[in-house]
């Protein structure tokens, strides 16, 4: 099996409203824990790797958890630079999260390169009893957008792997999206790597 250095690299924002859900769904995939109690605010921008198998062949993944608070948010724009996908979450037990979430779409689609992959997610699914967002209004959302939908539990595990696996097969399968971040930040390869399987859960 190749080293991680040498898989091909792909950049994925996370973002969307403090209190969302974005770092507990990062943890829960790369680390497979989840601890309410001591889930905080992120500051600033948090980053792990994750490797993954897409069609028998593996990538890199660099995931970036940018903090939801109005005061970072020149900070996390910057990171936009040479991403190939943004996973945007919310609540579906707060209403205020996601009527926020078409200003996170504008964000998105302002500041990531052409053609960057979006995918939605309602986050704390196993709040169901509170739910406050309906699954036909996320649909909508992302059909809207064009782009792919799920919901979530990072506390009971619950779809945690789909949208990571959907948004990265959306991302390969465009040789396009690939060359073009290689050129703007000469350091992506996609013309290496191989092997099969998942790697190390998390390295960060």
């Amino acid at each position: 099996m190749a080293s991680d250095e040498s898989l091909p690299t792909l950049k994925i924002l996370m973002i969307g409203p403090s209190g969302a859900g974005k770092s507990a769904l990062l943890i829960r995939y790369c680390d497979d824990q989840f601890d309410s109690e001591s889930s905080t605010a992120t500051i600033g921008v948090d980053f792990k790797m994750k490797k993954l198998s897409v069609h028998g062949k593996a990538y890199r993944l660099n995931l970036l958890d940018t903090a939801g608070q109005e005061r970072f948010r020149t900070l996390s724009n910057s990171y936009y630079r040479g991403a190939h996908g943004v996973i945007l979450v919310y609540d579906i037990s707060n209403r205020e999260s996601f009527q926020a979430m078409e200003r996170w779409f504008e964000e998105a689609e302002s500041n990531a390169m052409p053609g960057a992959i979006m995918y939605l997610v309602g986050s704390k699914l196993d709040k169901t009893n509170n739910r406050m967002v309906q699954t036909e209004e996320g649909q909508r959302l992302a059909e809207l957008h064009g782009c792919g939908f799920c919901e979530v539990s990072s506390k009971t595990r619950e779809n945690v792997r789909k949208p990571f696996v959907e948004i990265v097969d959306s991302i390969v399968r465009d040789p396009k999206l690939l060359s073009a971040s290689s050129r703007r930040t000469g350091t992506v390869n996609v013309g290496t790597g191989g092997g099969e399987g998942w790697g190390p859960r998390c390295s960060c």
